[in-house]
Protein backbone atom coordinates (compact mmCIF):
# COMPACT_ATOMS: atom_id res chain seq x y z
CA UNK A 1 0.00 0.00 0.00
CA UNK A 2 1.54 3.59 -0.80
CA UNK A 3 2.00 6.02 1.85
CA UNK A 4 -0.92 8.13 0.33
CA UNK A 5 -3.36 5.36 0.89
CA UNK A 6 -1.65 4.49 4.47
CA UNK A 7 -2.12 7.89 5.39
CA UNK A 8 -6.14 8.42 3.88
CA UNK A 9 -6.53 4.83 5.85
CA UNK A 10 -4.75 5.96 9.23
CA UNK A 11 -6.60 9.15 9.50
CA UNK A 12 -10.23 8.09 8.62
CA UNK A 13 -10.27 10.01 5.77
CA UNK A 14 -13.65 9.10 4.21
CA UNK A 15 -15.44 10.84 7.18
CA UNK A 16 -14.42 13.92 5.95
CA UNK A 17 -17.60 16.05 4.71
CA UNK A 18 -18.66 15.92 8.18
CA UNK A 19 -16.36 18.55 8.70
CA UNK A 20 -16.47 20.33 5.24
CA UNK A 21 -20.13 20.69 5.27
CA UNK A 22 -20.30 22.91 8.74
CA UNK A 23 -17.55 25.17 7.32
CA UNK A 24 -19.10 25.56 3.93
CA UNK A 25 -22.07 26.43 6.06
CA UNK A 26 -20.17 29.38 7.86
CA UNK A 27 -18.92 30.35 4.81
CA UNK A 28 -21.25 30.62 2.16
CA UNK A 29 -23.80 31.96 4.94
CA UNK A 30 -21.51 34.84 5.51
CA UNK A 31 -21.86 35.32 1.80
CA UNK A 32 -26.01 35.08 1.83
CA UNK A 33 -26.39 36.71 5.46
CA UNK A 34 -23.77 39.55 5.18
CA UNK A 35 -22.41 39.90 1.40
CA UNK A 36 -18.80 38.96 2.48
CA UNK A 37 -16.52 35.70 1.12
CA UNK A 38 -13.29 35.61 0.57
CA UNK A 39 -11.78 32.72 -1.10
CA UNK A 40 -8.84 32.48 0.02
CA UNK A 41 -9.22 32.53 3.66
CA UNK A 42 -12.16 30.47 3.00
CA UNK A 43 -9.71 28.00 1.97
CA UNK A 44 -7.02 28.29 4.97
CA UNK A 45 -10.27 27.94 7.04
CA UNK A 46 -11.13 24.99 5.21
CA UNK A 47 -7.92 23.39 5.56
CA UNK A 48 -6.94 23.94 9.16
CA UNK A 49 -10.64 22.23 10.14
CA UNK A 50 -9.75 19.38 8.04
CA UNK A 51 -6.26 18.98 9.62
CA UNK A 52 -7.83 19.56 13.24
CA UNK A 53 -10.50 16.52 12.61
CA UNK A 54 -8.00 14.34 11.18
CA UNK A 55 -5.89 14.80 14.26
CA UNK A 56 -8.83 14.38 15.91
CA UNK A 57 -9.40 10.87 14.38
CA UNK A 58 -6.34 9.24 14.78
CA UNK A 59 -5.58 10.88 18.60
CA UNK A 60 -8.88 9.03 19.33
CA UNK A 61 -7.36 6.11 17.84
CA UNK A 62 -3.83 6.15 19.27
CA UNK A 63 -5.94 6.63 23.11
CA UNK A 64 -8.34 3.82 22.33
CA UNK A 65 -4.85 1.52 21.40
CA UNK A 66 -3.77 3.06 24.79
CA UNK A 67 -6.71 2.32 26.70
CA UNK A 68 -7.40 -1.22 25.30
CA UNK A 69 -10.87 -0.42 23.40
CA UNK A 70 -9.57 -0.60 20.00
CA UNK A 71 -8.18 -4.45 21.06
CA UNK A 72 -11.50 -5.56 22.69
CA UNK A 73 -13.09 -4.11 19.38
CA UNK A 74 -11.11 -6.45 17.39
CA UNK A 75 -11.21 -9.07 19.73
CA UNK A 76 -14.86 -9.41 20.77
CA UNK A 77 -17.27 -11.44 18.20
CA UNK A 78 -19.17 -9.82 16.19
CA UNK A 79 -17.98 -6.80 16.64
CA UNK A 80 -17.41 -4.26 14.00
CA UNK A 81 -14.66 -2.18 14.72
CA UNK A 82 -14.80 1.45 13.53
CA UNK A 83 -11.14 2.21 14.17
CA UNK A 84 -8.42 2.58 11.24
CA UNK A 85 -6.84 -0.63 12.42
CA UNK A 86 -3.31 0.60 12.04
CA UNK A 87 -1.86 0.10 15.27
CA UNK A 88 -3.95 -3.21 16.37
CA UNK A 89 -2.87 -4.76 12.67
CA UNK A 90 0.85 -3.57 13.30
CA UNK A 91 0.90 -2.34 10.26
CA UNK A 92 2.44 1.14 11.83
CA UNK A 93 4.19 1.27 14.75
CA UNK A 94 2.92 3.62 17.13
CA UNK A 95 5.50 6.18 17.39
CA UNK A 96 5.03 6.45 13.51
CA UNK A 97 1.26 6.97 14.42
CA UNK A 98 2.16 9.46 17.29
CA UNK A 99 3.99 11.63 14.66
CA UNK A 100 1.70 11.91 11.75
CA UNK A 101 -1.07 12.84 14.41
CA UNK A 102 0.58 15.23 15.83
CA UNK A 103 2.51 16.64 12.49
CA UNK A 104 -1.81 17.15 11.86
CA UNK A 105 -2.22 19.89 14.82
CA UNK A 106 0.99 21.23 13.85
CA UNK A 107 -0.56 22.04 10.19
CA UNK A 108 -3.94 22.83 11.87
CA UNK A 109 -2.00 25.32 13.86
CA UNK A 110 -0.23 27.14 10.96
CA UNK A 111 -3.63 27.70 9.46
CA UNK A 112 -4.83 28.76 12.80
CA UNK A 113 -1.94 31.14 13.74
CA UNK A 114 -2.41 32.99 10.13
CA UNK A 115 -6.23 33.27 10.94
CA UNK A 116 -5.88 34.74 13.98
CA UNK A 117 -3.12 37.28 12.98
CA UNK A 118 -4.96 38.50 10.27
CA UNK A 119 -8.62 37.88 10.82
CA UNK A 120 -8.76 38.58 14.51
CA UNK A 121 -8.25 36.62 18.23
CA UNK A 122 -11.77 35.20 18.45
CA UNK A 123 -10.47 32.77 16.07
CA UNK A 124 -8.24 31.16 18.75
CA UNK A 125 -11.39 31.02 21.20
CA UNK A 126 -13.03 28.57 18.21
CA UNK A 127 -10.53 26.64 17.33
CA UNK A 128 -9.14 26.66 20.75
CA UNK A 129 -12.00 24.81 22.01
CA UNK A 130 -12.46 22.33 18.97
CA UNK A 131 -8.55 21.26 19.76
CA UNK A 132 -9.01 20.75 23.26
CA UNK A 133 -12.80 18.59 23.03
CA UNK A 134 -10.55 16.94 20.05
CA UNK A 135 -7.62 15.47 22.51
CA UNK A 136 -9.38 15.23 25.46
CA UNK A 137 -12.23 13.27 24.31
CA UNK A 138 -10.14 10.09 25.37
CA UNK A 139 -6.99 11.42 26.59
CA UNK A 140 -6.39 11.40 30.17
CA UNK A 141 -6.57 12.45 32.55
CA UNK A 142 -10.46 13.77 31.29
CA UNK A 143 -10.89 11.17 28.95
CA UNK A 144 -14.84 12.44 28.84
CA UNK A 145 -15.43 9.97 26.16
CA UNK A 146 -15.44 6.98 28.48
CA UNK A 147 -17.11 8.45 31.25
CA UNK A 148 -21.19 8.78 29.29
CA UNK A 149 -24.03 11.15 30.19
CA UNK A 150 -24.30 12.49 26.97
CA UNK A 151 -20.48 14.04 27.38
CA UNK A 152 -19.64 12.62 24.08
CA UNK A 153 -23.02 13.59 22.18
CA UNK A 154 -22.91 16.96 23.51
CA UNK A 155 -18.92 17.46 22.37
CA UNK A 156 -19.50 16.23 18.62
CA UNK A 157 -22.54 18.69 18.57
CA UNK A 158 -20.29 21.52 19.69
CA UNK A 159 -17.58 20.18 17.61
CA UNK A 160 -19.19 19.84 14.33
CA UNK A 161 -22.41 21.72 14.46
CA UNK A 162 -21.53 25.06 16.43
CA UNK A 163 -17.48 26.06 16.45
CA UNK A 164 -16.85 24.57 12.63
CA UNK A 165 -19.99 27.04 11.53
CA UNK A 166 -19.26 29.74 13.46
CA UNK A 167 -15.24 29.84 13.26
CA UNK A 168 -15.84 29.77 9.38
CA UNK A 169 -18.57 32.60 9.20
CA UNK A 170 -16.66 35.20 12.23
CA UNK A 171 -13.63 34.28 9.16
CA UNK A 172 -15.65 36.00 6.53
CA UNK A 173 -17.58 38.49 8.06
CA UNK A 174 -15.99 38.93 11.37
CA UNK A 175 -18.64 39.04 13.58
CA UNK A 176 -20.79 37.11 15.37
CA UNK A 177 -24.37 36.08 13.84
CA UNK A 178 -27.43 34.40 15.34
CA UNK A 179 -28.37 33.31 11.98
CA UNK A 180 -24.98 31.38 12.33
CA UNK A 181 -25.77 29.71 15.11
CA UNK A 182 -28.98 28.55 14.09
CA UNK A 183 -27.88 27.24 11.08
CA UNK A 184 -25.47 25.25 12.64
CA UNK A 185 -28.01 23.50 14.99
CA UNK A 186 -29.15 20.65 12.38
CA UNK A 187 -25.91 20.02 11.07
CA UNK A 188 -24.28 19.54 14.33
CA UNK A 189 -27.68 17.54 15.47
CA UNK A 190 -27.18 15.20 12.77
CA UNK A 191 -23.29 14.56 13.23
CA UNK A 192 -24.15 13.75 16.27
CA UNK A 193 -26.60 11.60 15.14
CA UNK A 194 -23.70 9.49 13.35
CA UNK A 195 -21.36 9.50 16.25
CA UNK A 196 -24.16 7.82 18.37
CA UNK A 197 -25.19 5.13 16.08
CA UNK A 198 -22.03 4.04 15.25
CA UNK A 199 -21.57 3.31 18.77
CA UNK A 200 -24.07 0.56 18.48
CA UNK A 201 -21.25 -1.47 16.18
CA UNK A 202 -18.77 -2.18 19.13
CA UNK A 203 -20.88 -1.35 21.91
CA UNK A 204 -20.20 -4.75 23.48
CA UNK A 205 -16.13 -4.21 22.82
CA UNK A 206 -16.60 -0.66 24.48
CA UNK A 207 -18.03 -2.28 27.66
CA UNK A 208 -15.12 -4.84 28.33
CA UNK A 209 -13.05 -1.83 27.58
CA UNK A 210 -14.92 0.53 30.30
CA UNK A 211 -15.57 3.11 27.63
CA UNK A 212 -19.56 3.80 29.15
CA UNK A 213 -20.92 5.32 25.76
CA UNK A 214 -24.65 5.96 26.44
CA UNK A 215 -25.36 2.78 24.36
CA UNK A 216 -23.49 0.89 26.48
CA UNK A 217 -25.52 2.77 30.02
CA UNK A 218 -28.78 2.52 28.54
CA UNK A 219 -28.63 -0.48 26.62
CA UNK A 220 -29.47 -1.30 22.97
CA UNK A 221 -33.01 -0.57 23.51
CA UNK A 222 -32.68 2.61 25.81
CA UNK A 223 -29.88 3.97 23.03
CA UNK A 224 -32.06 3.11 20.31
CA UNK A 225 -34.98 5.17 21.89
CA UNK A 226 -32.36 7.82 22.27
CA UNK A 227 -31.16 8.00 18.83
CA UNK A 228 -34.66 8.24 17.47
CA UNK A 229 -34.78 11.49 19.79
CA UNK A 230 -31.65 12.91 18.14
CA UNK A 231 -32.80 12.09 14.92
CA UNK A 232 -36.13 13.99 14.99
CA UNK A 233 -34.44 16.73 17.24
CA UNK A 234 -32.30 17.23 14.54
CA UNK A 235 -34.61 17.78 11.70
CA UNK A 236 -36.99 19.89 14.28
CA UNK A 237 -33.44 22.44 14.52
CA UNK A 238 -33.91 22.42 10.85
CA UNK A 239 -37.41 23.75 10.58
CA UNK A 240 -36.73 26.14 13.78
CA UNK A 241 -33.57 27.68 11.61
CA UNK A 242 -36.45 28.46 8.59
CA UNK A 243 -39.33 29.58 10.85
CA UNK A 244 -37.21 32.14 12.27
CA UNK A 245 -35.54 33.00 9.25
CA UNK A 246 -32.28 32.19 9.69
CA UNK A 247 -32.28 29.41 6.40
CA UNK A 248 -34.07 29.89 3.22
CA UNK A 249 -37.01 28.00 3.16
CA UNK A 250 -36.26 26.02 0.24
CA UNK A 251 -33.26 24.17 2.62
CA UNK A 252 -36.21 22.60 3.64
CA UNK A 253 -35.81 20.71 0.55
CA UNK A 254 -33.29 19.03 3.28
CA UNK A 255 -36.33 17.04 4.82
CA UNK A 256 -36.22 14.02 2.01
CA UNK A 257 -32.21 13.27 3.69
CA UNK A 258 -34.97 11.82 6.69
CA UNK A 259 -36.38 9.11 4.66
CA UNK A 260 -33.40 6.36 4.50
CA UNK A 261 -32.48 6.66 8.14
CA UNK A 262 -36.42 6.02 9.12
CA UNK A 263 -35.99 3.02 6.94
CA UNK A 264 -32.90 2.18 8.53
CA UNK A 265 -34.67 1.83 11.66
CA UNK A 266 -37.48 0.36 10.60
CA UNK A 267 -35.50 -2.47 9.63
CA UNK A 268 -34.22 -2.81 13.48
CA UNK A 269 -35.39 -5.54 16.21
CA UNK A 270 -35.09 -5.17 20.22
CA UNK A 271 -32.08 -6.85 20.02
CA UNK A 272 -29.83 -6.76 16.92
CA UNK A 273 -26.26 -7.99 15.92
CA UNK A 274 -23.77 -5.23 15.43
CA UNK A 275 -23.98 -5.71 11.77
CA UNK A 276 -27.35 -4.84 11.69
CA UNK A 277 -26.86 -1.35 12.65
CA UNK A 278 -24.40 -0.65 9.52
CA UNK A 279 -27.42 0.19 7.40
CA UNK A 280 -28.32 2.95 10.01
CA UNK A 281 -24.57 4.63 9.94
CA UNK A 282 -24.45 4.76 6.76
CA UNK A 283 -27.96 6.51 6.18
CA UNK A 284 -27.16 8.86 9.14
CA UNK A 285 -23.86 9.95 7.53
CA UNK A 286 -25.30 9.98 4.16
CA UNK A 287 -28.42 12.39 5.90
CA UNK A 288 -25.78 14.60 7.86
CA UNK A 289 -23.45 15.69 4.72
CA UNK A 290 -26.40 15.80 1.67
CA UNK A 291 -28.38 17.78 4.45
CA UNK A 292 -25.18 20.22 5.25
CA UNK A 293 -25.04 20.63 0.91
CA UNK A 294 -28.27 21.78 0.43
CA UNK A 295 -28.41 24.13 3.16
CA UNK A 296 -25.44 25.25 1.56
CA UNK A 297 -26.71 25.16 -1.92
CA UNK A 298 -29.60 26.82 -0.47
CA UNK A 299 -27.52 29.63 1.31
CA UNK A 300 -25.83 30.66 -1.92
CA UNK A 301 -28.63 31.08 -3.94
CA UNK A 302 -29.90 33.24 -1.36
CA UNK A 303 -27.18 35.24 -1.34
CA UNK A 304 -27.30 35.30 -5.15
CA UNK A 305 -30.74 36.76 -5.55
CA UNK A 306 -30.69 39.36 -3.30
Amino acid sequence: MSRAKLFLKASRFQVVPVMIVPVLIGGIGAYAWNGVFDWTWFAVTLIGAVALHLFSNMINDLWDYRNGADIAAHSETGTISTNSGMLTSGEWSERTFARLTWSLFAFSLICGILLIFFRGGMVAVYGGIGALLAYFYVAPPIRYGYRGKGFSEVSIFISFGILPVLGSHYVQALQFDSRALLASLPIGGLTTLILFNHHFLHWQADKLAGKNTLVVILGERGAQKVSLAIFGAAYAMLLLAVALGALPVYSLIALITANPVLKAYKQLQEHNPAAAYAPLMKASLSASVNTGLIISASLGLHGFLQ
